[in-house]
């Protein structure tokens, strides 16, 4: 330590302190080649500081950006974070204690919380021009590439330029230039890929069969670092994970682990090259589930050869588990979109597997009342280029002195069939309202269509002479106003009778609302879903929601509401619910009096200690030793007295296990477990 202070002293990175704020300690590490780091344990001071949220870049990215080039020069900035100096003002907050006195580093040290993201900045802001064309940073590491061997020595050129006008120093002893292949952030970089770090893989070959939890955790946190490189690494790990059931710290190794051992030592023998996409290509990607885990990889097709680019793999946990196969696959698909954001953004990819996972994707969209205009849009619509920015859609121009007919419409399809709302207001301000239901099976863009039509069709029997429409469907409103071309040849056919229909006022105009101003409609759309009873049908159904089994003898308006939601309809429904919760004998007898305070309620008391125990579940909470983030809670009603254990799950075995553990209770009989 004294020799590290006196030569940070010595470059003037460091300098004395009197009567410091903040104070750390310091601790000695060991580099990885020759000599000491003196590290800081800022602490304290990080846990007051803001968290600077600038971006780093996305390292497998990088990575995808660099292999393939000719030639490569690897540099790294010699004490990187040391070169940017600190403000006068805040230097006395790095102070840190030795046994010489007290210190605090002129430049920025390592250790800062917000040391990374500052140093990340100034090289984007240094390098901007460079930056994804012929050179990466990722810190204090950088890299220039060059596609030709020609281009390699002005691409450097250009690079050292900016180095020297803003006197950044490199560390000679980490770097190498015009090599074919190196290693950075982690990866060997080459023209022909990506290959996986040997340090890693040996990490991996000289291991023995895992023995304790420790050699497990090792095992998995190698393995972890080499995912994108290993297919079905979950997989691959599963006897390990299962062998770590109900342990604490020696497993028994098993045949099975053995031989997914040797197994995983084999297949890193001979990891797989990966290669990295161009602009344009599409890709493909494959799907793969098992009892305990989804995986995936991402592969682009070359010279009539498939390369893999990327393996993706996560274990199934609790429900996950309990997934049918087909919802493994779609999870699947979720996972690897995730992960593999930059590739689905970019790239066409096309998914491959022996599944019938898009149909069963479309069944699930297809239970939507109402999809997203936008994805409606791209997937039968297109702007239409003909029409300029300052011409109006063709209709009519409504003249306010003569009687204006307004029509809401709204169309809605589902599993269930499909129906359509109407609410046709007169110039008197009388409303019409009508829902119907169809006997054919319609999407929702032509169950919007179909609505519109029955809705001109009603103002043409009610001889309006001008109309004005809204709508909440974009695609009907945008189509008619010729915004958007049909695409679709059925969307075309109800258009052209839409546009027929309109001719025949004197005056239209066709708006786009949103849905909750066009709840009315929306509402009568899915009236006809419903099934209509006879008077004695919905007697029986409001005695049975107001007083059956689950009943809890509600209003009147609440019990019409729960008829509604339960698919029953009626004419004469609310009137009939308002008079049964009139002649309910219990409701007249102990509901609360309309105008008059609440009869306090008397609560259950308890006979004995330990007779009734409630029970609550408490979480997620932050994350504790073991990784429990939940808390079952049991009290007893009469003494008051609490139990609580932390779970990290929340199982049916773990409560019962608490309930007969933790819980006392009196009775013999009730102690003997059924």
């Amino acid at each position: 330590m004294k020799a590290e202070v006196d030569r940070l002293s010595s470059i003037r990175f460091i300098r004395e302190v009197d009567y410091p704020t903040w104070l750390a300690n310091v601790v000695m590490v060991r580099k990885p080649r020759k000599g000491w780091r003196m590290c800081v344990d800022y602490t304290n001071l990080n846990r007051a500081c803001p968290k600077d949220s600038f971006p780093l870049p996305r390292i497998d990215q990088l990575v995808d950006a660099t292999a393939g080039h000719a030639l490569l020069s690897f540099m790294d900035a010699y004490s990187g974070y040391n070169q940017i100096f600190m403000h006068p003002e805040d230097q006395a907050h790095t102070s840190f204690i030795t046994d010489r006195g007290l210190y605090c580093y002129k430049v920025m040290p390592f250790g800062l919380k917000n040391a990374g993201a500052t140093y990340q900045r100034l090289v984007n802001h240094l390098f901007a021009p460079l930056i994804g064309n012929t050179m990466e940073v990722y810190v204090d590491d950088m890299l220039v590439k060059s596609r030709t061997a020609d281009q390699h020595i002005p691409n450097l050129s250009a690079m050292f330029t900016i180095l020297k006008q803003y006197k950044m120093r490199l560390n000679p002893t980490k770097c190498a230039f015009g090599v074919a292949s190196g290693k950075f952030l982690g990866f060997m970089i080459s023209q022909r890929g990506i290959e996986a770090n040997p340090e890693k893989i040996q990490a991996i070959l000289d291991m023995t069969i895992p023995k304790t939890v420790k050699d497990i955790q090792s095992l998995t946190g190698r393995v972890a670092a080499l995912t994108r490189f290993i297919s079905k690494a979950t997989d691959r790990c599963a006897p390990f994970f299962k062998a770590l059931k109900g342990t604490k710290r020696n497993i028994t190794s098993t045949a099975e682990c053995e031989t997914a051992f040797s197994e995983l030592k084999e297949y890193m023998g001979r990891a797989p090259l990966l290669s990295t996409p161009e602009h344009g290509d599409i890709l493909v990607i494959y799907l793969s589930v098992s009892a305990s885990a989804v995986s995936s990889v991402l592969i682009r097709s070359k010279d009539n050869a498939d390369h893999p680019m990327h393996y993706v793999s996560k274990a199934l946990q609790d429900a996950e588990v309990r997934y049918p196969d087909i919802e493994k696959l779609a999870f699947a698909l979720v996972v690897s979109a995730r992960r593999l954001r930059p590739y689905f953004q970019a790239h066409t990819i096309h998914v491959l597997t022996n599944q019938p996972l898009r149909q069963a994707v479309a069944d699930f969209l297809s239970e939507f009342t109402e999809p997203q205009a936008s994805a409606a849009t791209q997937l039968v619509t297109e702007p239409n280029p003909s029409l300029s920015q300052d011409q109006t859609p063709t209709q009519n121009t409504l003249d306010l002195t003569q009687p204006l007919w307004t029509l809401f419409v709204d169309g809605s399809s589902n599993a269930q069939g499909c129906g359509a709302g109407l609410v046709l207001v007169s110039p008197d301000k009388v409303a019409l309202e009508y829902a119907l239901r169809f006997n054919f099976q319609a999407s929702n863009n032509e169950a919007e269509y179909e609505a519109l039509l029955a809705g001109l069709r009603l103002a043409k029997e009610m001889d309006a002479r001008q109309i004005q429409i809204f709508s909440d469907s974009q695609l009907v409103v945008h189509q008619v106003n010729q915004d958007f071309t049909a695409k679709d040849a059925s969307m075309t056919a109800y258009l052209q009778h839409a546009r027929h229909l309109l001719t025949t006022f004197h005056a239209h105009s066709i708006k786009q609302v949103p849905r909750s101003e066009n709840s009315h409609a929306d509402a009568l759309a899915s009236l006809p879903y419903l099934r209509c009873l006879t008077p004695e049908e919905g007697h029986y159904v409001l005695r049975e929601i107001h007083e059956g089994i689950c009943g809890n003898h509600s209003g009147a308006r609440s019990l019409a509401h729960k008829a509604i939601r339960q698919g029953y309809f009626w004419p004469s429904l609310h009137t009939d619910a308002q008079a049964f919760t009139q002649k309910c004998d219990k409701c007249q007898r102990f509901a609360n009096i309309p105008q008059l305070p609440a009869e306090p309620l008397t609560a259950m008391v308890s006979p004995w200690p330990f007779a009734q125990w409630g029970l609550d579940l408490i979480g997620p909470m932050p994350e504790g030793k073991g990784q429990v983030k939940y808390a079952v809670v049991a009290v007893d009603y009469f003494t008051k007295w609490a139990e609580a254990e932390a779970l990290a799950t929340i199982t049916a075995a773990r409560i019962e296990s608490f309930v007969w553990e933790s819980i006392p209770i009196l009775s013999p009989m009730a102690r003997s477990k059924p």
